[in-house]
């Protein structure tokens, strides 16, 4: 039976039914907090210093939090490293030489050089090539039944394009990096035409699907399929073009490229590996972090009456983490990274960029506000809490704000960031299979005691 509210089979007595079964296996799925400590299991693969447990090793990026120093490891500003090369010297040169550097950047992770002119140009040929979707695939399947979250749309229209892929379970190199080039280079259509459908169907608004520019770079080609006349400002594009460059890699450990790098071990195709890191990435933890910091925003923006009273932000800043404020969590979102602990190199790129943006749209009071709490939240934490590493702004702290004023919807806050890290996925996946020959298999610990079978009859 069909719910009339939900179109989900089920009933409201059917679902109290469900609702007691979950009841018994959550009872009997509790395990005693101690027994971590005691087994000493890295809980999330990480130390409690938030160092990961060495699971591999990659020669794609590198993330560096800490330095040795007289014999002793200790935390220090944070760097990325894109087969070697400091993302912040790739930024830098995109804005000094006012060009665009994701496409660079894509071809940095995938083939482990930097192209020259030449290269670079041609590289950017196939992708404008492979930016093309299967005839008919928009109407079939993008537009039909289209979900309230993109990246479940996102991540149908990856395992969809699987059925037209005549070598699709083909894992010979040559055709997974085919594969993988072809996603780089749809993933805008997929995830703007998926939005389109959506604000269509779900919000009644007019249904615009440009066709991609070929002349256009991936951050232009995103505001240009995004937006009605599909126009935008070169800072816009500049600025959309730096977070596709810091977002693009992050280390094996992360959890989507992780995910990517355990499902690539066990053999599957390409499609179904992206698309298992789609589903990680959509988690909040991961993901979502940049939308939770703009609706702290829009709550502190409401609830401090003076932006420049640091006092008065302090106080609020002390609610949220008091669990007396916002969400109740008790978490301030933006601070803090699993890795980093002085300082996360992206927010520090994109915090300067952002500046400008917010200059040009008239909005430097709020740049101001979150470049005060940037700085005084840290200051709030470690008065009440043991942070065993620091903490400090992380690339969601400023990414959703330069969104916002983007006029990026917020459904695309997550799926931008994909747009971006497939060319991570990618370059993991290819390095997973051309190095690894094991499946990735960790072991868990029962810690429940050993029973005898009883018969029914006798329970």
């Amino acid at each position: 039976m069909l719910n009339d509210n939900t179109g989900y089979p089920g009933t409201d007595a059917l679902n109290q039914r469900v609702r007691s079964l979950s009841d018994l296996t959550y009872n009997n799925s509790q395990i005693d907090p101690s027994l971590y400590v005691e087994l000493n299991v890295k809980r999330g693969l990480r130390d409690i210093d938030g160092t990961g447990v060495l699971a591999g090793l990659t020669g794609i990026s590198e993330v560096c939090a800490r330095k040795t120093v007289n014999g002793e490891t200790v935390p220090c500003e944070g760097k990325l490293f894109y087969r070697g090369v400091n993302v912040e010297d790739i930024t830098s040169a995109c804005l000094t030489e006012n060009r665009h550097g994701f496409e660079e950047t894509v071809y940095l992770l995938l083939f482990g050089v930097l192209p020259d002119k030449k290269q670079l140009s041609a590289f950017k040929d196939v992708l404008s090539d492979f930016r093309q979707l299967p005839t008919s695939f928009v109407r079939d399947v993008i537009m039909k039944a289209p979900s309230h979250d993109m990246m479940n749309t996102l991540s149908r229209s990856v395992l969809t394009l699987y059925s037209y892929d005549d070598k699709a379970d083909d894992t010979d190199l040559t055709n997974v990096l085919r594969q993988c080039i072809f996603l780089i280079s749809v993933f805008p259509l997929l995830s703007v035409y998926g939005y389109q459908a959506f604000s269509y169907y779900h919000h009644g608004e007019s249904l615009y699907i440009h066709s991609s520019d070929r002349t256009l770079s991936t951050s232009e080609n995103i505001l240009h399929l995004l937006r009605p006349d599909g126009s935008f400002t070169p800072l816009e594009a500049a600025v959309l073009d730096i977070a596709l460059i810091l977002h693009a890699e992050h280390g094996g450990g992360n959890n989507s490229t992780f995910t990517t790098r355990v499902v690539t071990s066990s053999g599957t195709d390409t499609y179904s590996a992206i698309s298992a890191a789609l589903g990680s990435l959509k988690g909040p933890k991961h993901g979502g972090a940049n939308l939770k910091v703009i609706r702290m925003f829009d709550d502190i923006k409401r609830k401090v009456s003076d932006w420049e009273d640091e006092d008065e932000i302090a106080d609020y800043l002390q609610k949220i983490l008091d669990k007396n404020a916002f969400d109740g969590t008790g978490l301030i979102y933006g601070m803090g990274h699993a890795v980093y602990s002085v300082s996360d190199p992206r927010a520090m790129v994109l915090k300067n960029i952002v500046e400008k943006l917010a200059a040009e749209k008239g909005r430097t009071e709020e740049y101001s506000l979150y470049a005060k709490v940037e700085r005084i939240a840290p200051q709030v934490i470690n008065a009440q809490r043991t942070i065993y590493k620091g903490v400090s702004a992380n690339v969601d702290f400023y990414s959703g704000f330069a969104y916002e004023m983007l006029n990026l919807p917020p459904e695309l806050y997550t799926p931008i960031f994909a747009v971006s890290r497939v060319s991570g996925w990618s370059a993991h996946r290819l390095e997973e299979l051309i190095c690894a020959g094991k499946i990735i298999r960790p072991a868990y610990k029962e810690v429940f005691p050993r029973r005898e079978y009883v018969p029914i009859d006798k329970r």
